[in-house]
């Protein structure tokens, strides 16, 4: 290790738990856990480590106990998309127009996996009327560019690219002298009564959010993890998405486990009954779109108090206009280049390790606030971003070179479904002792509680 612990008995992740269970006000692990069974995640980076305590905060805000993770199940479950099958078939997780770019100085990491997306960065390379442009087309669009000359004209039409970076020890510091959670209590100036579940003891202890209502208004990969999260820990959870802009059924069916699906418009005055009778709220949109439609977290805290409000953003509220998916911070944030495989080529984590790291933490912070606020009252906040997971990878210890891969079955760690006629096979929980219950098909339920 190039960056020891102060003290190396204690391995990162269990370091990085027990701050997160202070953070929490979470009680100690008994017996006290210093080392666990390394997650098979290999890389420079502590990707095991941070998949682990991630795991780990959710299983103890829940009150189960961490010491009974399986790390080939937590592996498993972070490279779920790996696993994914939809009628016997492998989807294709990736859009051509993803991917990394050669520059005339240096590399851009790009994300087209939505068509509005990858419609952008075809017209900003001139390649807007071939609809079936392949990647040798960006290819050769891209490499008589500058870095900046890309990624300014990609963005500036509505698409996503990044330079490829070297890490910035000094930006890392500065955000992990901020909270890897923040947590804050929403002082409101009016009161309104609990329903009568959220009063009511869960029969199973294993499922203390039983009877809370969840509105999900997140996308793509950590805050779906988030609610997914929530709904095996048995609390109802309605995702709501707008009706114009559908979901890749791989990515619904990989992160919708448990969940109910609606359509609805969040400007309509349906949006604020649901919002009314919720007890907490998981935003996943960029901070300035939430205003524009006016779920900003002080707003919902004020409007509906006693309301846990959650945040994830890719790049944290200081960037409240900027868009952005995991990879895209892991090139920003010099990730990619840690993880080179060559010394030339930008590389990747194991999994998209920081989405669901952020949708494991922020799930403990949800829980844990949903049983504070019963004690408690009042409205709570929490939140956190892709930005600040990266950082918190990036000050943890790494290795020179990343560990060979581990062959393991994966077949224990594999769920099968029914989804309206689809067979669908997909990662089991990473919270050992829990399992899901099914996706059910993007949008097919009423937006109501």
């Amino acid at each position: 290790m190039l960056s020891p612990t102060d003290d190396p008995t204690i391995s990162p992740g269990a370091a990085l738990l027990d701050r997160v269970r202070i953070l929490l006000d979470l009680p100690p692990v008994r017996p006290a856990l210093d080392t666990h069974a390394t997650v098979p995640l290999p890389s420079r980076l502590a990707t095991a480590e941070i998949a682990w305590a991630s795991v780990a905060s959710a299983m103890l805000a829940a009150g189960l106990s961490p010491t009974v993770i399986d790390p080939h199940r937590v592996a498993t479950a972070y490279r779920s998309d790996r696993v994914l099958a939809i009628d016997g078939v492998a989807p294709p997780v990736w859009s051509p127009y993803s991917g990394f770019w050669r520059t005339t100085d240096g590399w851009v990491r790009t994300h087209g996996n939505y068509p509005h997306h990858a419609a952008a960065l075809r017209t900003a390379l001139g390649l807007q009327d071939d609809a079936d442009a392949d990647a040798d087309a960006v290819h050769a669009a891209l490499e008589e560019r500058t870095t900046a000359d890309a990624v300014a004209a990609i963005t500036r039409l509505g698409g996503l690219a990044v330079a490829v970076s070297a890490e910035d020890p000094a930006a890392d510091r500065a955000l992990r002298a901020a909270p890897l959670l923040e947590v804050r209590h929403i002082a409101t100036s009016a009161r309104r009564h609990p329903h009568h579940s959220r009063a009511t003891a869960p029969q199973d202890d294993r499922l203390p959010l039983a009877g809370m209502r969840v509105l999900d208004l997140t996308r793509v990969i950590a805050g779906p993890v988030c609610t997914r999260t929530l709904a095996l820990l048995g609390a109802d959870v309605l995702r709501i998405d707008p009706p114009h802009l559908p979901e890749p059924e791989w990515q619904h069916l990989d992160t919708g486990h448990g969940k109910r699906s609606a359509l609805l418009d969040a400007r309509t005055e349906r949006m604020h009954e649901l919002l009314a009778a919720a007890d907490a709220v998981v935003l996943g949109y960029r901070p300035a779109a939430l205003d524009r439609l006016g779920l900003h977290p002080v707003v919902l805290a004020e409007r509906y108090p006693n309301l846990v409000v959650a945040q994830l953003s890719a790049w944290g509220v200081d960037h409240p206009d900027r868009a952005g998916f995991d990879s895209l911070v892991q090139a920003a944030s010099g990730i990619a280049l840690i993880e080179s495989p060559d010394g030339d080529r930008p590389g990747t984590l194991p999994a998209q390790a920081l989405d669901h790291s952020a949708g494991y933490l922020l799930a403990a912070a949800v829980t844990t606030l949903l049983q504070r606020r019963m004690r408690e009252g009042g409205s709570w906040y929490t939140g956190t971003s892709l930005r600040r997971i990266a950082a918190e990878l990036l000050g943890m210890p790494r290795d020179r070179e990343p560990q060979g891969e581990v062959e393991f079955d994966i077949r224990p760690h594999l769920a099968r479904f029914d989804v309206d006629g689809t067979a669908l096979v997909t990662s089991r929980p990473a919270m050992t002792g829990l399992e899901f219950d099914a996706p059910h098909p993007w949008g097919s339920d009423q937006p109501s509680w």
